[in-house]
């Protein structure tokens, strides 16, 4: 019993290690010997792809230009369309349009405020024209009334000073008629007594007073 379970024993162990070692040695040899004999393989059916591109089919053309990839293209040009199209109309051109409508409103106030700055200004200045014509109206008012004040106080005064020089040739005239008349009193006088002298003196005799007053009258009219 012992022998055959020994036997057994080594039987098995022998056959489970031979088994697994055969396994794994022929699965990393398998393994390794085709991983290093497609890869020379591999790389020459590259090359050959390459080779056959480069010289059998010409130069290849430009993505964007080649026909098989126009569908894909149309659709992704209706795609980026759309979304730039959905922007725009989203997001930009009401942006767009509220800074045009806001600057139209503050153009539109500032040209609104610019006109009524300027009728107040052209109110002003016809307020000031006003005043100023109406000022120039007062001093030519009041030039006027000081001239006539003054014209009539010269007046006034003119015809005081003439009545007083009136008054005071009256008096001259008065008194001149006065002396005048005094003058001519003593004249006569004195002719009548020069007369009665020389008569006396060359003996004419005796002469009133009367004949000789009437006598100097006759001679002097």
């Amino acid at each position: 019993m012992s022998s055959e379970n020994t036997s057994t024993t080594d039987t098995e162990g022998t056959a489970t290690h031979g088994t697994e070692g055969t396994t794994m040695q022929g699965a990393e040899g398998t393994a390794t010997h085709g991983a290093e004999g497609m890869a020379p393989a591999a790389s020459g059916e590259m090359h050959t792809s390459t080779e056959a591109a480069g010289h059998g089919g010409g130069e290849a053309n430009f993505p964007p230009f080649d026909s098989s990839t126009f569908p894909s293209q149309l659709v992704w040009l209706a795609i980026t369309f759309g979304l730039f199209y959905y922007l725009m109309s989203k997001v930009v051109l009401p942006r767009i349009a509220q800074t045009l409508e806001q600057r139209h409103d503050r153009i539109a106030s500032d040209l609104a405020e610019a006109e009524r700055l300027k009728g107040e200004t052209d109110e002003a200045i016809a307020a000031y024209e006003q005043s100023l014509a109406e000022a120039r109206q007062r001093a030519n008012d009041i030039a006027k009334t000081t001239r006539e004040r003054v014209q009539q106080s010269i007046d006034a005064e003119r015809a005081e000073a003439e009545a007083g020089l009136v008054e005071r040739a009256a008096e001259a005239e008065k008194h001149i008629a006065e002396v005048k008349a005094k003058a001519m009193g003593e004249v006569d006088a004195i002719a009548t007594e020069t007369a009665e002298a020389l008569v006396t003196a060359l003996g004419g005799g005796k002469v009133t007073k009367a004949e000789l007053s009437k006598a100097v009258s006759a001679a002097r009219g």
